[in-house]
C-alpha cells in the first residue's frame, strides 16, 4: 500500500513518550500513515538499551517513525518542543501526572493556542484515588485480578507479554481515531485518557460478570471450571504437548468419529457439552490414557483435515519459521538501531489486520537517536548555524 493510500497519510503526531504503553500508540498512528515524531531527551530514551525480556521493546514499537532529541530540562529545548507541538495534529505522551505541564507541553497549555489539538495521555491510572500511584504492567496484573487469573491457585503469575502497556496503547490510538472523525466535524480536538489499571479490568471483566451471573467467583485459568468439555493441553508421545479442542456437540461427534472413540461418542454422560463439562475431570483422564501414544504430528494431521481445533506448543522464537506468517507477509525486515547487533536487519510483527487486502508495512525502520532533529530543526525554521549551536550546548542531539 503506497503512502498517500494509508488512512492517516498527512497526519503528524508528535510523542513524548518511553517504555511500552506510549510508543504503542504511537506505533499504531504510524503503521497506519500518519507522520510521528518521537522525542527523545540527548541522552536518548533508555529503552534503547535495555536488557533480557526489554531487548525487544524498542525496536517493536518505534518503527515507522522519525526521532528527534531534545532536552526538555533547558528552557530552550523546552521551548523547541512547544514549537514542534504547535505542528501537530496529535500529541502523545505517557510520562508521570504533572511532567508535561512543567515544559508547558500539557493539553492545557498546547491547546489554548490550538483547539483543533487531540492529545493522548497514556496513563497508570483515570482520574481518581489510584490516580497519584506509580504503575507498571505487572502492578495493575496484580491488583486488577488477571495476575491471579493466569497463575496457579495461591501463585499469581503475570501474563507473558506486556498485555496492558500494549493494549492501553492501542486503545490511546482508537481514542485518537473518534477524535480525530469529531475534529472532522465540529473543528475542535480534545484530549484522551488511556490507563494501564482500567485496561487491565476491561479485560478481566467477563470474570466478573461470571461472579455476577452464576454467584460463584471465577477460578484461576489452571483450576477454572471450563466452558468446554474439551479444551486443554494433552502430553502424548515422546512428551510431546499439543491443545486439542472440541468445543460444540458436532465438533465433539466429529473427535469421537476421528479417533474411532465409538463408545464415548454413545455414552449418555457425554451427551452434550454441559454434561462434558461436568464430567471433565473424568473424560480427560480417558482422553490423556488413550491419547498418550498418539504423536503430536499425528494429531495435528488428523484435527486440521477434520476442521477440529488444534495448536502446536510454541516458543516465540519459533514464530520466526512459521509457514502461514511467513506466507501471509505477518512479518516485516526492519534494520536494528542500537546495540551490538545495530544495523542488522531483523524480522517484526505487523499489526494484525489488513486494509485494502495489504497489512500495514515498514516503511521506516526504527530511527537512530536523533536521526531526524537536524531536518525537523530545519523545518522549523532553524538555521544549520543555530542547529551546531543548539547541539554544543546539549540542547538537542
Amino acid at each position: 500500500m503506497t503512502d498517500k493510500l494509508l488512512p492517516l497519510a498527512g497526519l503528524r503526531v508528535v510523542e513524548f513518550t518511553h517504555m511500552v504503553m506510549g510508543p504503542t500508540c504511537g506505533m499504531v498512528l504510524a503503521d497506519m500513515g500518519a507522520e510521528v515524531i518521537k522525542v527523545e531527551p540527548v541522552e536518548g530514551d533508555r529503552t534503547r538499551h535495555l536488557l533480557g525480556s526489554g531487548a525487544g521493546f524498542f525496536p517493536m514499537f518505534n518503527r515507522n517513525k522519525k526521532s528527534i532529541s531534545i532536552n526538555l530540562h533547558d528552557p530552550k529545548g523546552a521551548q523547541i518542543a512547544r514549537k514542534l507541538a504547535a505542528t501537530a495534529d496529535v500529541v502523545a505522551e505517557n510520562f508521570k501526572p504533572g511532567t508535561m505541564q512543567k515544559y508547558g507541553l500539557d493539553y492545557a497549555s498546547l491547546s489554548a493556542t490550538n483547539e483543533r489539538l487531540i492529545y493522548v495521555t497514556c496513563k497508570g491510572f483515570l482520574p481518581g484515588p489510584y490516580d497519584h500511584r506509580t504503575a507498571l504492567d505487572e502492578v495493575v496484573q496484580m491488583m486488577g485480578g488477571l495476575a491471579y487469573m493466569t497463575g496457579r491457585p495461591g501463585d499469581p503469575l503475570r501474563a507473558g507479554t506486556s498485555v496492558n502497556d500494549i493494549m492501553g496503547g492501542m486503545f490511546g490510538a482508537i481514542g485518537a481515531l473518534g477524535a480525530l472523525v469529531q475534529r472532522g466535524i465540529t473543528g475542535k480536538g480534545q484530549e484522551i485518557q488511556s490507563a494501564l489499571f482500567e485496561n487491565n479490568v476491561f479485560l478481566v471483566g467477563q470474570h466478573m460478570l461470571q461472579f455476577a451471573i452464576t454467584g460463584k467467583a471465577a477460578a484461576p485459568m489452571p483450576d477454572r471450571i471450563s466452558a468446554w468439555g474439551v479444551y486443554d493441553v494433552f502430553t502424548v508421545k515422546d512428551g510431546e504437548q499439543i491443545f486439542l479442542a472440541a468445543v460444540s456437540d458436532a465438533q465433539w461427534a466429529t473427535f469421537c468419529e476421528a479417533l474411532s472413540f465409538a463408545d464415548l461418542k454413545a455414552d449418555p454422560r457425554y451427551g452434550n457439552n454441559n454434561l462434558r463439562v461436568e464430567q471433565r475431570a473424568e473424560l480427560l483422564r480417558v482422553l490423556r490414557e488413550r491419547l498418550a501414544h498418539r504423536s503430536a504430528a499425528e494429531l495435528a494431521e488428523l484435527f486440521e483435515r477434520v476442521g477440529l481445533p488444534f495448536a502446536p506448543i510454541r516458543k516465540p522464537e519459533e514464530l520466526f519459521d512459521d509457514e502461514h506468517l511467513n506466507a501471509t507477509g505477518g512479518l516485516a525486515n526492519i534494520t536494528l538501531p542500537d546495540g551490538d547487533r545495530a544495523g542488522q536487519a531483523a524480522k517484526t510483527t505487523l499489526l494484525p489486520f489488513t486494509m485494502q487486502g495489504e497489512r500495514l508495512g515498514v516503511r521506516l525502520h526504527p530511527p537512530r537517536q536523533g536521526e531526524h532533529t537536524a531536518g525537523l530543526l530545519g523545518e522549523l525554521g532553524l538555521t544549520a548555524a543555530e542547529i551546531d549551536g543548539l547541539k554544543q550546548a546539549n540542547i538537542v542531539a
